[in-house]
């Protein structure tokens, strides 16, 4: 069993995000000890996997409350469960193909830099250049 601390270090989630997750019922089968305290079994762990991969491509604690109670409810829900996860998948996907644009431009950018280092060149692409040639030139 493990303390929300262990789970926070162990999973890389924040003690107050994981408190309000279970708050919101996202953690159904979390006990709590004679102190009140909660504890979660390794099988607890698997739902704060699902929970933060469902939260990491931006799925609103509503949702995966309604994912969760599925669950629950057990395998006469599997294709809705299915869509679910395949619409967050398609929705991940989405964030990657943009997060690489967004490297390529970024890569771009810190050759063209290495380059002007490198080679000691004026920056010609940033406009502050370009205004302050012209004024002077007047």
């Amino acid at each position: 069993m493990y303390t929300i601390k262990e789970v926070a270090d162990k999973m890389d989630i924040s003690e107050h995000t994981l408190r309000f997750w279970a708050k919101s019922g996202l953690f159904p089968f979390v006990k709590r000890d004679s102190n009140n305290i909660r504890k979660f079994s390794d099988n607890d762990l698997e739902w704060v996997k699902i929970v933060k991969c469902l939260r990491s491509v931006g799925t609103e604690n509503k949702e995966i409350k309604r994912y969760i109670d599925l669950c629950i409810k057990g395998d006469s829900t599997i294709k809705e469960r299915y869509g679910i996860i395949h619409a967050t998948k398609l929705k991940a996907q989405k964030q990657m193909t943009d997060i690489q644009k967004q490297l390529d431009l970024l890569d771009f950018k810190e050759t063209f830099y290495q380059n002007l280092i490198e080679n000691n060149l004026k920056d010609t692409w940033n406009p502050m250049n370009n205004i302050q040639e012209k004024e002077t030139a007047v």
